[in-house]
């Protein structure tokens, strides 16, 4: 029997939640969004040919989803 099971109920809550992986993430994001925010100037960006004129913080957000999708494809889990 294992000690989850013998406590009786076998849920711990947040403390199954909140791992130490998770918020280390959680901070990560946070400060990553206020690094994002505090970057609000307009900057010009340009992509092979086009130069658009947008928010930096609009940029950063983009690049960041892109990022994430990147990383959630190269890493997802296989069964």
């Amino acid at each position: 029997m294992s000690s989850k099971t013998s406590q009786g109920g076998g849920g711990g809550g947040a403390r199954d939640f909140l791992t130490p992986g998770r918020i280390t993430a959680l901070v990560l994001a946070v400060l990553g969004l206020i690094f994002v925010f505090q970057n609000t100037r307009q900057t010009k960006i340009r992509l092979l040919i086009p130069e658009v004129t947008m928010p930096l913080y609009l940029a950063l957000l983009g690049m960041g989803v892109i990022g994430a999708i990147c990383g959630a494809y190269l890493f997802r889990r296989r069964k």
